[in-house]
Order: structure tokens, then C-alpha cells, then sequence
């Protein structure tokens, strides 16, 4: 691993190790695991967990989680093991990728799913491998990644995504396709008013209630502050929605 960082999340709730150069975890992965509506004594699973920001910021919201990690890159994985037993998270982190069925029906059945999936399908990718696996396809495509989450869920558990808003089709589209239903729909607006930049997505397995659109949820005011909703969810672990 090259050189590293030490960081913190929800104002030093979680304690974090990660590259000090490529795929830097942040916003995304606290309003993820802010997201997952699990409760103590249940088992996740996160697909890509890269250093483990987003389970174990669910974690330091809910005690008691029993979790199961899924990340292809080895130098990552051993950092996320590094970091669930620096903040004595009960973690397993497995090397693999989510082309891999078997290993989800492995590691499965489970009551929460989520991930942080790579979203572009085209473009100039980021430089570092680490931060083009992490942002860019090349390989498994949103499809790929439902599917995986998918089969190591438990019927009518729940499968939760984040992706930038120009995407959220296709990512609804993909969990429909991986049998997964009762969407609800999460806009993340950076100001009043704006246009959402980043959409959460939760779904059911098996689910068949109508779709939900939430009202936005607005990261800023005017004054580039954090809105009082905004401070809850990213410095006192407050779930959202």
C-alpha cells in the first residue's frame, strides 16, 4: 500500500486510514451508510467497501452489526480489516469481486446490502488504478453489481446504493432487473433549489410497493454551511430518511 492518511468521520466517531493519493472516501459513503436501515444484531453486507468509511460509519450508528465486506483490490481490503479492528467493528473483509455469484451466496443471506458502486460507463477515467476501479466500469456495470447485492440478500431485505443523480435510471433499472422492488428514491441537493448531484437508492428484494420520491435532502445553505439536517446525518450518525 502506498502512503496513507489518517482521517476521521462523523466528527471522529469513526477513525479512518486511507491513500493518501487516488479513491478518497467522504460525503458519499456517510450519507450511504446513513442510509441502510439496519438495526442492532443484523448482518450487512457492502460490496467495493475500498477502506471501509461507509460500514464503518454504519456501524458507529448502529452497535451491535455483524458485517461482511466484499472488495477486489488486496492492498484496500487488508486496509479495511486494518481499520474495522482499529475501531473494534465486528468485520469480515473478503478479496473478491462482485462477478463472483457463488461468493455472494456464500456470504449471504443477509438483512442489508449496500454499495458505492463504479458508475461511468465511458469518459476519461481518473488517473490510479485504484480510483478508476472505483469510479469508472470496466468490466462489471451497474447490472453486475445488483445482481451480486441481490443474491446475498435475504427475501425482502433491503439493497441500498449511492450514484451521481444523471445515473439513477439506470441504477433503478438495474435492481428491477435483479428482482428488487418498493424503490425509494433519495435526491442529495447541494443547495435550496438546486438540482440533486448524487441520488440514494433503496429498493427490496422482491419488494412490490409503489416507488417513493423523498424530498430532497440539502447539504448547504446559502452561506455554505451545513444545513441542521446535514450536520445531524454527517456529524452526530443521525439515519437518514
Amino acid at each position: 500500500m502506498s502512503e496513507t492518511t489518517a482521517d476521521t468521520l462523523l466528527d471522529g466517531r469513526v477513525r479512518l486510514r486511507q491513500p493518501l493519493r487516488g479513491f478518497r472516501a467522504g460525503l458519499d459513503a456517510v450519507l450511504l451508510a446513513a442510509f441502510v436501515p439496519a438495526r442492532a444484531g443484523e448482518r450487512v453486507l457492502e460490496a467495493g467497501c475500498g477502506s471501509g468509511a461507509a460500514f464503518l460509519c454504519l456501524a458507529a450508528r448502529v452497535p451491535g452489526l455483524r458485517i461482511v465486506a466484499v472488495e477486489r483490490e488486496r492492498a484496500m481490503a487488508a486496509l479495511a480489516r486494518d481499520n474495522a479492528a482499529a475501531n473494534g467493528a465486528d468485520a469480515v473483509v473478503t478479496e473478491g469481486d462482485v462477478g463472483d455469484l457463488a461468493l455472494a451466496h456464500q456470504l449471504g443471506p443477509v438483512e442489508h446490502v449496500f454499495a458505492n458502486p463504479p458508475y461511468w460507463p465511458g469518459g476519461t477515467p481518473p488517473p490510479g488504478a485504484v480510483r478508476r476501479a472505483a469510479t469508472h466500469e470496466s468490466g462489471a456495470g451497474l447490472q453486475a453489481w445488483a445482481i451480486f447485492l441481490a443474491a446475498a440478500l435475504r427475501d425482502r431485505g433491503t439493497i441500498s446504493l449511492v450514484l451521481p443523480a444523471a445515473r439513477f435510471d439506470v441504477g433503478i433499472a438495474a435492481l428491477r432487473q435483479a428482482g428488487c422492488g418498493s424503490v425509494t428514491l433519495l435526491p442529495v441537493a447541494p443547495r435550496a433549489g438546486q438540482p440533486a448531484k448524487r441520488v440514494l437508492i433503496r429498493a427490496r428484494k422482491r419488494g412490490r410497493a409503489p416507488a417513493c420520491l423523498l424530498p430532497p435532502f440539502v447539504l448547504h445553505e446559502a452561506d455554505g454551511a451545513f444545513t441542521d439536517a446535514a450536520e445531524h446525518v454527517l456529524r452526530r450518525a443521525d439515519a437518514l430518511a
